[in-house]
């Protein structure tokens, strides 16, 4: 399995001289596009999904699907599952820029009748993270604080 993007950035006529554009256009492989640029504290468009969020948006999506492939292999239907996730940008040891931490917080809420322990549903959020092709990608610390509602 392989997967394929289009990265497009054109130059932008209007700004200064030595300046550019952050501004691009990313193109997915079912055809859908996503206005990007980089974060605004990088002179990039605040309106425009920069690629640390999209990083995070790609950890969190992973957990998620992983976490309702078991809930739904467990026979444990989901009614509906949200998580407002986080990430830190630092330094790491060797002074490096990176993503440091990332923090996951999913509230998951099963169909009525269905009851889950704090425990079960912990040893669920591990083994989505376990699973997760994005987190076995990663090499920052991510942690998973689920609540259940």
């Amino acid at each position: 399995m392989s997967f394929h993007i289009k990265v497009q950035w054109q130059a932008a006529a209007d700004l200064a001289e030595g300046d550019f554009s952050r501004d691009h256009q990313i193109q997915f492989g079912t055809g859908q596009q996503l206005a990007a640029s980089s974060a605004p504290e990088y002179k990039g468009s605040a309106d425009k999904v920069n690629p640390e969020e999209s990083l995070l948006a790609a950890l969190s999506s992973c957990h998620m699907l992983t976490f309702l492939a078991i809930a739904h292999l467990k026979r444990l239907p989901v009614a509906s599952y949200e998580d407002e996730a986080s990430a830190e940008l630092g330094k790491r040891a060797d002074g490096k820029q990176a993503i440091t931490h990332m923090q996951l917080r999913p509230k998951v809420s099963f169909k009525p009748g269905v009851e889950v322990s704090e425990e079960v549903l912990a040893k669920m959020h591990e083994k989505a993270h376990a699973n997760c092709f994005i987190a076995n990608t990663l090499a920052c610390e991510v942690e998973i604080l689920p609540q259940v509602t």
